[in-house]
């Protein structure tokens, strides 16, 4: 399986004329699996089937034109996440901003330089391996999150609600883009460390007592551990820094370590809320669901104590996004 012919990163080559294809040939066969179209139809019946990790095209063929196959792929779920880069000999800026518009990733005139367009494959497909260990994380985050589900009486629903509450709040609260997307898909790891306590405590349907909640309190840093030395990974750095701090309070009286106001990373101090909000507003084997309105009152009480009162003002503003959410991930009855 592990075969370095297997593993080769696949091109698809499409060029009408055959010398074309001959140099490409000569230029990137020592380094990738080559398939070979000949006009653009080929290539329409070749890349949905071969799935390549990045294409090739010539534009001015016999037919469909590159352009038109660029879209035409673009539009189908099988390859729309394949780079394309146009190999051709027209250089009018108008054909370039075409090309882009059509969805090429990268635009190179004949006649070729070897250097450049070996250059641009390599750094085409390195993109797209960025793109493939971010998804492969992502994956593994999400997996994590469901496992913890099994010593719960919450649900995998929960874990959906919560996530996208805190990218809400992350919005609104004034992070970027970019920072609210991965607390979304670091949000699910939140409670992984219940996996470490004890099924007895974990299923219990009555109330705790003082020794098992104390024991019930570890599984913030149990998590932390489970997720572990996280390197340069800002998914799972930001994931440790949920599990370990979104049962901490403003006002200092949260666990593990009892942080308070600003020194709990935002990440903790909004997926608390987040957390806490959809708690209160679902129903579990051992309570009924509140209502959105003593909801809301309780966080307004718990303001400068439990939680952040920004945060307990931005959930308010941003109630009815909130509640579209509620109700996009309902709980199977």
């Amino acid at each position: 399986m592990l075969d370095s012919e297997v593993t080769k990163p696949t091109l698809l080559l499409v060029d009408d004329e055959p010398v074309n294809l001959r140099v490409l040939k000569q230029l990137l066969a020592a380094d990738y699996q080559l398939i070979f179209a000949k006009n653009g139809e080929e290539a329409l019946k070749l890349a949905p089937a071969r799935r390549p990790n990045l294409i090739l095209l010539d534009v001015m063929m016999p037919g469909i034109t590159g352009f038109e196959v660029c879209r035409q792929l673009k539009g189908l779920p099988e390859t729309k996440h394949i780079p394309i880069i146009f190999v051709t000999a027209l250089n009018d800026d108008h054909d370039e901003a075409e090309g882009f518009d059509a969805g090429a990733v990268d635009y190179i005139i004949k006649p070729i330089s070897p250097a450049v367009v070996k250059a641009r494959v390599k750094t085409h497909l390195s993109l797209v391996q960025a793109d493939e260990l971010l998804e492969s994380r992502l994956q593994v985050v999400q997996r994590l999150g469901r496992a913890a589900e099994y010593k719960d009486n919450e649900t995998g629903m929960h874990v959906m609600r919560m996530s996208h509450y805190s990218k809400v709040l992350a919005i609104a609260y004034g992070l970027t883009d970019k920072q609210a997307e991965i607390l979304l898909h670091a949000a699910p790891m939140h409670d992984i460390g219940k996996i470490g306590i004890a099924d007895s405590i974990m299923l219990k349907p009555g109330k705790l007592t003082e020794e098992e909640f104390a024991l019930m309190k570890h599984h913030p840093e149990i998590g932390a551990e489970i997720i572990g030395d996280c390197g340069d990974s800002l998914l799972l750095n930001v994931a440790k820094s949920v599990s370990l701090t979104h049962h901490e309070k403003w006002d200092g009286s949260g666990y593990p370590r009892g942080l308070s106001g600003e020194d709990i990373p935002i990440e903790g101090r909004i997926c608390a809320i987040a957390d806490v909000f959809d708690a209160l507003t679902s129903k579990r084997p051992y309570k009924e669901a509140w209502s959105i309105e003593k909801t809301v009152d309780f966080l307004k009480e718990q303001k400068g104590k439990h939680f952040e009162p920004k945060l307990v003002d931005l959930l308010i503003e941003n109630l009815p996004q909130i509640l579209e959410i509620k109700a996009t991930f309902k709980d199977e009855e």
